[in-house]
């Protein structure tokens, strides 16, 4: 895999060739042979390196002019050398080599097919599948819906079941931005600003927006970093804004906050997230905007408000379950409700984040979602909740048992990273991204076409849900939204195979309210949740 090299380097194949070239034609002068095939050859490697930085498809190419062929090369030979070159199942990929070209196959709406058979393990434990039909149904129409906006929302939105999930500006470039929002104004889905805020990028092509208000407060702040109603309204009630999302944490580092370096602030970061241009930029760790489960309704009542009637809901990375269940306990007590909630799974990912953060903090998605599904469902909440989930999805099948276990609607990120051409050179927080992805060097980010990758956007998500259709319909079934737990079938040993309705536990509606005991973990951590506070303690 080509890393992200030094700007000289990357043009050195390139420089290389004309050097060759120009000596090649003084040289010439003697009428040799050789000189002749010397000037033919480096000729066409010249036109080649020219070619490589004027096409749009390859980001790779136009950033490493003749160095990227390489990497070409050896992936069209790994078939043969894949024994000897490993990293499509090496834990320190966060996704395998088949993953990102079944992203690439479908952003350029290229056939996904393959001879030969499933190259999974299918007799390996945890291995999972969806048992299919003798009444199979065609699913004409892929464009799967699903209304969110409860009995305080004036204006629900038909939002997608998969859309983009939350990458801000700043630790993308402006070019990412630009294709992935154009990309989700031609297919017809969302894009969530991530909490970097609304950039002129956002705005430019008019694709729906899921506003992210994460603890910075960027984009409606006062200059000492703390909530500004006013500022949100300004930008809320825009028709282009579709909801408002709460960051209370993400998968990727919950509980820590960040801190964009001064250095890194240019006048564009500064603009979207209403900072001063050099200065440090601080996500705290928690919000200052609310310290309790009922403050934290009350915050989501003020934004539903002052955003016209727009859905407002949260998303977070399930930590204790007592705090979740004192929001829930909030909800019981005052009548308010979120929109929607987002369910971040612990296995999500960042440009950067600390490895402890990473591997070993935050619920995974699985659990949180059942957890959280669970409780709302028990508590009758969950007909007037939606719930979307994130973290570390990428195929049709990943979206099929994440909806079968709870979720509403799924969002992505790697997945259309992968389809604006981010090949995993893991450099996101160096500034040297080779495709242009997640770098604000100028130079680097033109590789990046707009024009080109927001098409690959587009068709990635559409293609997916393609893909869904097709994989219910052979279940025999119409909407995404009959998805049950039962419908999924895993083998969890050697010789055990269990659907995910008996592998876990599913509460029936009201089931709490009558039994706080009908789980382990309902029994264990429901007695110290308040919705006064989110410290068991007080």
């Amino acid at each position: 895999m080509i890393r992200a090299l030094s700007m000289p380097l990357r043009y050195s194949a390139l420089a290389a060739s004309i050097v060759l070239l120009v000596g090649g034609v003084i040289a010439t002068r003697d009428w040799a042979p050789g000189w002749f095939a010397l000037v033919i050859v480096a000729g066409a490697l010249t036109a080649l390196g020219f070619y490589d930085l004027a096409q749009v498809q390859h980001s790779l190419r136009r950033n490493y002019p003749l160095l990227a062929h390489f990497r070409f090369m050896f992936e069209a030979i790994r078939p043969e050398i894949r024994q000897y070159f490993v990293e499509s199942d090496n834990e320190a990929v966060p996704f395998s080599r088949a993953q990102r070209s079944l992203v690439y196959q479908r952003a350029k709406s290229v056939e996904d097919k393959r001879p030969f058979g499933t190259e999974l393990d299918v007799y390996g434990d945890a291995y999972e599948w969806i048992n299919h039909s003798m009444r199979p149904h065609h699913n004409a129409d892929a464009n799967f819906r699903v209304r969110i906006g409860g009995k305080d929302c004036l204006q629900p939105y038909e939002s997608s079941l998969l859309n983009i999930s939350a990458m801000s500006f700043g630790a993308l470039s402006a070019n990412a931005i630009l294709a992935l929002n154009q990309g989700a104004k031609l297919g017809g889905f969302a894009h969530d600003t991530g909490e970097g805020s609304i950039s002129r990028y956002h705005r430019q092509n008019g694709g729906d927006l899921i506003w992210e208000l994460g603890s910075g407060y960027f984009g409606c702040r006062t200059k000492d970093g703390r909530f500004d109603a006013d500022k949100f309204a300004a930008q809320a009630t825009s028709p282009q804004v579709k909801m408002v999302e709460i960051k209370l944490s993400q998968g990727a580092k919950p509980g820590h906050g960040g801190v964009l370096p001064g250095p890194k602030v240019t006048p564009e970061i500064a603009e979207a997230r209403g900072v001063e241009i050099g200065e440090d930029c601080v996500s705290p760790a928690a919000h200052s905007a609310f310290t309790s489960p009922i403050e934290l309704l009350q915050f989501i009542s003020l934004l539903r408000e002052r955003s016209g009637g727009k859905p407002v809901g949260f998303k977070f990375a399930l930590g204790h379950p007592w705090e979740f269940f004192g929001i829930c306990k909030a909800m019981i007590e005052t009548g308010v409700t979120p929109d929607f909630i987002v369910v971040d799974g612990g296995e999500g990912g960042t440009g950067a984040a600390p490895v402890e953060f990473t591997d070993h903090i935050g619920t995974p998605l699985q659990e949180a979602l059942l957890l959280v599904h669970n409780t709302l469902v028990g508590l009758n909440l969950r007909d007037r909740i939606r719930l979307g989930a994130s973290g570390k999805m990428v195929s049709a099948f990943d979206v099929a048992r994440t909806l079968a276990m709870g979720a509403d609607w799924c969002n992505i990120a790697r997945g259309f990273m992968f389809a604006l051409g981010c090949v995993q050179s893991q450099s996101c927080h160096t500034d040297r991204c080779p495709t242009g992805v997640a770098t604000q060097n100028p130079n680097r980010q033109r590789a990046l076409v707009v024009s080109d990758k927001s098409v690959r956007v587009k068709n990635f998500q559409q293609n997916t849900l393609k893909a869904l259709g097709d994989l219910i319909g052979a279940a025999g079934l119409s909407h995404p939204n009959q998805l049950r737990p039962h419908h999924i079938v895993r083998r969890i040993s050697g010789n055990e195979i269990r659907l995910l309705s008996d592998l876990y536990k599913f509460l029936q509606p009201g089931e709490l309210l009558a039994n706080p005991a009908a789980h382990t973990v309902y029994e264990k951590y429901w007695q110290l949740a308040s919705s006064r506070s989110f410290d068991p303690h007080q």
